[in-house]
């Protein structure tokens, strides 16, 4: 790997909580925020210096998810809500009572959105109907995070108990599952590009990286670790991203800071912090890796734009 530098390239300022969720819009040099302020927000990457507000909600907003093909988002919400939000109507936005506690991600995989209760539960949603299909108990804890492999048709969810269970997307049933995947809540997941790779972080602020090829006998999935766990931050792993490319991955930690790594052979390249590089100042809890500009947003309100780049 070449010399890494990182470039501050804006921060975005605006919303009035902490923000917890990053979405990619349909434009591809727009992305959308939420969090603490019920706010929904527009961001143009060309122009970061005002957002747009897209619609308010009354409730903490912990996930968000804009529907593929359709002028419709959905948010979730601390009190295990969902908002179902009509761009072109957004005062006429739906609310679902679809977990018991906080949904805590969400995600669209063909004619279905997956949401992830605080309650333990997995439902499948028709994104037509906004009817539920199937819903599964996975845990009496909080599920914390969806990591979708397409190559295999594979969910990966982390959960509070410290487990993380591995489903087929299609047929929706528990194909497996790893206990004490983590000493603590296993907060965040990401499948490699490839689909060869399962990368998890926990409130035990330790990544694990894990082999999604190997299989155990009757054909289960039984992923073994690729790497030895890695002490990766200070406190808790929020959030795991892969760049456009896939050779690289960042994490986000309540420790404050933002960290890269090469994804090839799990190495720490680059730590994003106050200090030196004018980074956030409280928990960064959502990135997102789009049009090789890095998205960060945390706990002081702010949404940071950053250029990672080799020579």
């Amino acid at each position: 790997m070449n010399t890494m530098h990182i470039h501050h390239l804006h921060t975005c300022t605006g919303h009035r909580g902490a923000v917890y969720t990053l979405a990619q819009a349909h434009d591809p040099r727009h992305f959308l925020s939420a969090g603490g302020d019920g706010w929904i927000v527009d961001w143009n990457l060309d122009d970061p210096d005002t957002g747009r507000l897209l619609a308010q909600t009354n409730s903490n907003l912990f996930s968000l998810c804009l529907l593929p093909g359709a002028n419709q988002l959905v948010a979730g919400n601390m009190n295990g809500g969902i908002h179902c939000i009509n761009l072109e109507k957004p005062d006429e936005a739906r609310l679902i009572q679809a977990h018991r506690k906080g949904v805590f991600d969400l995600k669209v995989i063909g004619n279905y959105l997956l949401s992830a209760g605080g309650d333990g539960i997995l439902t499948w949603w028709d994104v037509e109907t906004f009817q539920p299909k199937v819903s599964l108990q996975l845990s009496s804890a909080s599920l914390r995070c969806i990591a979708y492999a397409p190559q295999r048709n594979e969910l990966a969810v982390g959960s509070s108990d410290n487990r993380i269970f591995f489903l087929d997307a299609g047929m929706p049933g528990l194909k497996g599952a790893i206990a004490n995947a983590h000493g603590n809540s296993v907060f965040s997941a990401a499948y490699a590009p490839d689909g060869r790779t399962l990368i998890t972080g926990g409130r035990d602020a330790k990544l694990k990286v894990w082999d999604a090829e190997i299989f155990g006998e009757d054909n289960i999935p039984w992923p073994g670790t690729r790497t030895p766990e890695q002490a990766a931050h200070l406190f808790t792993v929020n959030h795991i991203t892969y760049s456009p490319d896939g050779s690289l991955f960042a994490t986000a930690s309540r420790d404050k800071t933002i960290k890269i790594w090469d994804a090839a052979t799990c190495t720490l390249l680059k730590v994003i912090d106050t200090i030196k590089y004018g980074g956030h100042i409280n928990s960064v809890n959502r990135l997102l890796w789009m049009n090789q500009v890095l998205i960060s947003a945390g706990d002081d309100r702010a949404i940071m734009l950053w250029r990672v780049e080799t020579d």
